[in-house]
């Protein structure tokens, strides 16, 4: 299984005042993650724009951090054959599947915007980006994630 992973909005609210609140989320996550060892996180948030994959991994716990495996691709580099409109996240998230030969494993992504992605895409778990990842969240993505 793999988990496509945004930031903002996801891991903290989407409007922040100063860095105390950045990653308050990531507890939250990585508590599910610890209960679903199986999972990798692929990194689809635009941190990816400005930061090695090496430079996201640290900001996770010694535990956590090797199953951040990748980063999806930039929209700017992908090419599809199909036209995903606005839908860049998605289209992001599916040219990386292509590129890794990972097209037929399960997926799920946690984004804030879904507007990124198709209309009911039922690979999407929508996080409200007033609250950021939340308790009732976690519990949705852990049986979305399936068995540990």
């Amino acid at each position: 299984m793999i988990l496509f992973l945004d930031f903002d909005g996801v891991l903290h609210p989407d409007i922040t005042y100063g860095d105390s609140a950045l990653l308050c989320k990531l507890p939250v996550l990585e508590d599910v993650l610890r209960r679903r060892p199986a999972v990798q996180v692929v990194v689809s948030s635009t941190w990816r724009e400005k930061r090695s994959l090496l430079e996201l991994q640290s900001l996770f716990s010694a535990d956590i951090a090797p199953r951040i495996i990748d980063l999806t691709p930039a929209w700017r580099e992908v090419q599809s054959d199909e036209d995903f409109g606005a839908y860049v996240r998605q289209a992001e998230i599916e040219s990386w599947l292509r590129t890794t030969g990972r097209v037929w494993e399960s997926w799920v992504a946690i984004d804030d915007q879904p507007h990124l992605f198709r209309p009911f895409c039922k690979n999407l778990l929508a996080i409200n980006p007033a609250t950021g990842l939340t308790e009732a969240d976690a519990k949705v993505l852990e049986l979305r994630l399936g068995a540990p």
